[in-house]
């Protein structure tokens, strides 16, 4: 990637300035051109469907060159970006890289299409390689979740503007090489023509894909017996308000605000969309601290937080972090988030557990690995290893889940992983970094 070197002259002594507006023929010029590049950016897209408005001020970020660095490794591409004070902040985006032996699988696949190896070879890469890597089992192209965002910046939004300017670069960057995005997902281009003229030269019988069997379809066996298959209603493609109470206001002897019966219909029509489009349960069976976790996660960055956490009866501040513990790690997220210390480590998982492969036990010993990935200096309170302003914490759910500090108060940083050396690999806020 090209270094970009900032423009000094708008920046005066001991002040924040505003950046310039864009001018010309880059102040409008749209990203995600090639297929790659748009699939990206419709991702980032629907990542940001909360808070569009960041997404539209990093995009002038990115096209009045406010990122200044940008490097990629794989799984992580990391930048710095000149927001309005003086001093910048440091992105990162990551999506997950796939293992050695996911890779083998894909390669499996590819391999046994003659074409599609002739094309790679030549320095092409067709989309059809998303649907080799579907074939097995794994996704080329992130989903609108699987891109995460991280910046110093003090804005709780996710993505910021600052990310969201990082993002709309990397689908530059996928628009002039595509073979960008295998980098992020672990291989680079060099690697991947290795392996592919290696199995080449093998001179070995090409490997079979394995097809499901294509059996009866099932519309086809209810129309034998019953009929036609009834038509479901679709449901609509992203969840809106009621009509109804958008239109009529409720009693006054009711004692019933009608902001508040708005934005009620509004989050049950948003859970009732989600059980309908299969896109989650709808947030059934938590219990009254999730779901208030939950609501709040979506009123980020508004004033809408303040007044839910003044109605809870419980801090704005309060509320505030329960809503960034369930936004990055959902609901072991945030029970580790509230729990208080030692209680978390108490009852470790058994054997096979989800999202747990070994038995953890609690006390110091059960904490080793947490302290080993911490280094020297570490130190270990029930299930907590805090080192520096970055602390590990130990949940129910047998996942590692890493916090940092800021502005006081611990704040969850991303999901939880079985290894705690994944939550600090390459990148993940090191050295360098606001936390460390």
């Amino acid at each position: 990637m090209n270094e970009r070197v900032p423009w000094q002259g708008w920046r005066r002594a001991e002040e924040n300035a505003g950046l310039p507006a864009a001018k010309g023929p880059g102040s409008r010029r749209p990203f995600g051109q090639t297929w790659w590049g748009k699939a990206w950016v419709d991702a980032l897209v629907h990542r940001s469907n909360l808070d569009p408005g960041r997404l539209s001020r990093g995009r002038s970020y990115a096209r009045r060159g406010s990122v200044l660095e940008l490097s990629v490794d794989p799984g992580v591409v990391s930048a710095i970006v000149q927001g309005s004070r003086t001093t910048p902040y440091e992105v990162k985006v990551r999506i997950r890289a796939f293992t050695d032996d996911e890779w083998e699988a894909v390669l499996d696949v590819v391999s046994a299409q003659i074409g599609r190896v002739a094309a790679l070879l030549d320095g092409e890469l067709p989309p059809e390689v998303v649907d080799d890597a579907q074939a097995a089992g794994l996704e080329l192209l992130p989903d609108a979740g699987e891109v995460k965002t991280a910046c110093n910046c003090p804005d709780f939004a996710v993505p910021c503007k600052h990310s969201a300017a990082v993002c709309f670069l990397i689908a530059d960057a996928l628009d002039e090489d595509p073979f960008f995005l295998l980098l992020l997902r672990g291989r680079k281009r060099d690697e991947l023509m290795a392996a592919l003229r290696a199995r080449r030269s093998t001179g070995g019988e090409q490997p079979v894909v394995k097809r499901r069997p294509v059996g009866v379809p099932a519309k086809a066996a209810f129309a034998k017996k019953v009929g036609p298959v009834p038509l479901p209603p679709k449901p609509m493609a992203q969840p809106g308000v009621p009509s109804a109470v958008l239109m009529l206001d409720p009693p006054r002897q009711s004692g019933i605000d009608a902001q508040d019966l708005v934005a009620l219909a509004t989050d049950a029509a948003r859970r009732a969309w989600e059980l309908a489009s299969g896109d989650g349960d709808g947030g059934l069976g938590l219990t009254r601290d999730e779901d208030l976790a939950r609501r709040a996660a979506g009123l980020l960055g508004t004033s809408a937080l303040a007044d839910l956490a003044h109605r809870a009866g419980i801090p704005a501040r309060q509320l505030t972090s329960w809503a960034i513990a369930w936004r990055e790690g959902g609901a072991g997220g945030f029970a580790v988030a509230v729990s208080p210390v030692e209680t978390t480590s108490a009852t470790p998982p058994a054997e096979g557990a989800a999202g747990s492969s070994v038995v953890r036990g609690g006390g110091d010993a059960g904490m080793a690995e947490g302290r080993e990935a911490l280094g020297a200096g570490a130190v270990v309170e029930g299930n907590r290893v805090t080192a520096g302003r970055r602390q590990l914490r130990m949940g129910m759910d047998g996942l590692w889940y890493l916090f940092g500090e800021q502005f006081g108060d611990w704040v969850l940083r991303g999901p939880g992983a079985a290894d705690p050396r994944e939550l600090l690999g390459a990148g993940a806020l090191g050295a360098g970094g606001p936390l460390s």
